[in-house]
């Protein structure tokens, strides 16, 4: 049962901008925080933001300033817009929705960085 959709990824140069986002079922997305998280091959997942559903947003320091995280009530999804992206921002960027011991991750989007 997919509950978690990811989209929106792709290629764009640094500097650019790219946003993605995630389709949640409307269960996980009124009960659940849901998160963006990346991973570059060979490295640890790293936590970018998170949204309760309450609204309140979540960012990892480094993240602040360029990355905003946002949630669509009527839509059920969860939008992440990054701006001035670097290089080494390529990675597969992951939704997640977390409740507690209980998570639930998507599929995963690629986001590739480069001229």
């Amino acid at each position: 049962q997919v509950q978690l959709v990811e989209s929106g990824g792709g290629l764009v140069q640094p500097g650019g901008s790219l946003t993605l986002s995630c389709a949640a079922s409307r269960r996980l997305f009124s009960l659940y925080a849901m998160g963006w998280y990346r991973q570059v091959p060979g490295k640890q997942r790293e936590w970018i933001a998170s949204i309760r559903p309450s609204g309140h947003p979540e960012y990892a320091d480094s993240m602040k300033g360029r990355f905003t995280i946002s949630r669509d009530t009527t839509k059920t999804t969860v939008s992440l817009q990054m701006n001035s992206l670097k290089s080494d921002e390529t990675a597969v960027y992951y939704c997640k929705a977390q409740r507690g011991e209980h998570n639930h991750w998507g599929q995963g989007a690629q986001v590739t960085v480069s001229p």
